[in-house]
């Protein structure tokens, strides 16, 4: 998923709030089901944050055009872990430039009903393990 920085994103001097990075991420994960029509939940259940570990490794700013990559890196019955990197992108050469940021998200699927873990429906498995970015 590609993004571009606008000044709502940044602080006074123009680079992105730390925050901000985590929001980016969010979106690329809502992104995957949206460009499959469909939403990241369901009658039966939805996705919460277990955890997060991030890495802040440089910072983006005002203007600048973001790609954020999605891969997985565990799926279990009810939760899953996903890696998301951010980089810099220069689009006039379309190529991916330095990583400024990047998370290892645990994601719990919850049972609409009763707030519980639940099975993650296999649609959903599908939709996560084809993308792309």
């Amino acid at each position: 998923m590609y993004f571009r920085v606008y000044y709502e994103d940044t602080d006074c001097g123009g680079i992105v709030y730390h925050s901000n990075y985590l929001k980016f991420c969010e979106r690329a994960r809502s992104e995957l089901f949206f460009k499959n029509n469909s939403l990241p939940e369901t009658k039966e259940g939805f996705f919460v944050v277990a955890s997060i570990e991030a890495k802040f490794l440089s910072s983006a700013k005002l203007g600048d055009l973001i790609r954020i990559k999605t891969e997985t890196l565990e799926i279990k019955n009810t939760s899953l872990v996903l890696r998301q990197r951010i980089f810099l992108h220069d689009d006039c050469n379309g190529i991916d430039g330095q990583e400024i940021f990047s998370m290892d998200v645990k994601l719990a699927f919850l049972d609409r009903a009763i707030k519980k873990p639940r099975r993650i429906p296999q649609y959903i498995l599908e939709i996560i393990n084809g993308s792309k970015d």
